[in-house]
């Protein structure tokens, strides 16, 4: 399970509200601890994986936030201008004016011209080896699959020449199960839960990029034994009730009520879970992250998130 961070490119997606970036940027966090040089990017420009690190906004340029850790957020439009500086030596200009509303107009009616964009730049900092792995805080899993198979896509529409050599590289490092890979986030939830199996059979189906794990996110602990659950009963009859009141000083009653209720809850959610477990291939890992009863935002629950993945991960 350990490989997971063996590799160069994670697309880190899921149904909205899951908490994909929140696993993101645990993820990215963790591999930094572990020494690995570790780029962060955001790919919604309307995403808050800043307030994860407690930074101001993130930019195309990537910045450092701590030794081996580096954020950014994704802009199609300088991603393309660092493209025409980097394959056709055109000069970094401030704007590109009307090429930009030519691209604008190109990209709006050829489907995969902004995901390959996208796709491109994170590809691009794999291929040159600006980092030793790349985390990608990607669009939701509705949205993926088309972004994923941006490459192909164009491919298949064009046989030979420059567009294609640019895309059959791109293509190559996206399609490697020794470079890249996505993670699907989930929640022990019935929506999360049948969106997951539903995108995991897409990725089979429709694509050659590999699925490399599945990270099921607010999963509520075990707190009580069998045992203590029928002593907690025992204890609600009238008479044991009263005792134990008297000796509290005061209704200990609400006390077994959400004793009662996070039982119920964790049973509930563990009939989801057991679902997706039976849905989804018996070799892929499956990584359970803990519902933080704290705040979710901010340094401290990221670092919260990277130790749980540790400890699944046995690092």
């Amino acid at each position: 399970m350990t490989s997971l961070l063996d590799r160069q490119l994670l697309f880190v997606t899921g149904k909205g509200g899951v908490g994909k970036t929140a696993i993101a940027a645990g993820l990215a966090l963790l591999a930094a601890e572990q020494g690995m040089r570790t780029l962060v990017c955001e790919v919604d420009a309307k995403g808050n994986l800043a307030d994860f690190f407690e930074t101001g906004p993130t930019a195309f340029k990537p910045r450092q936030l701590q030794r081996d850790l580096w954020a950014m957020s994704m802009d199609t439009e300088e991603s393309l201008k660092e493209y025409l500086s980097l394959q056709l030596k055109l000069p970094l200009l401030s704007r590109i004016g009307p090429l930009a509303r030519t691209f604008e107009f190109v990209a709006n009616a050829a489907p995969g011209v902004k995901e390959i964009l996208t796709v491109g730049k994170l590809a691009w900092e794999v291929r040159e080896r600006h980092y030793d792995l790349v985390v990608v805080d990607a669009v939701a899993s509705g949205h993926v699959i088309g972004q994923l198979t941006a490459p192909e896509s164009i491919n298949e529409l064009v046989q030979v020449g420059l567009v294609r050599n640019q895309t059959q590289w791109m293509a190559d490092i996206l399609n490697d199960p020794r470079r890249t890979g996505v993670v699907i986030v989930s929640a022990p939830e019935e929506m999360p839960v049948n969106e997951t199996i539903e995108l995991a059979d897409r990725l089979e189906r429709e694509t050659r990029i590999d699925l490399a794990a599945v990270v099921v996110n607010r999963v509520l602990p075990e707190l009580f034994s069998g045992g203590e659950e029928d002593l907690f009963e025992s204890l609600r009859e009238p008479g044991p009730l009263a005792q134990v009141s008297k000796h509290a000083g005061g209704d200990v009653e609400p006390v077994f009520d959400a004793a009662e209720l996070a039982v119920k809850l964790r049973r509930s959610r563990a009939v989801h879970l057991a679902t997706l477990r039976e849905n989804l291939p018996p070799d892929l890992p499956m990584l359970y992250v803990p519902y933080l009863f704290t705040r979710t935002h901010g340094m401290r629950a990221t670092r919260q998130v990277a130790e749980h993945l540790a400890e699944e991960l046995g690092l």
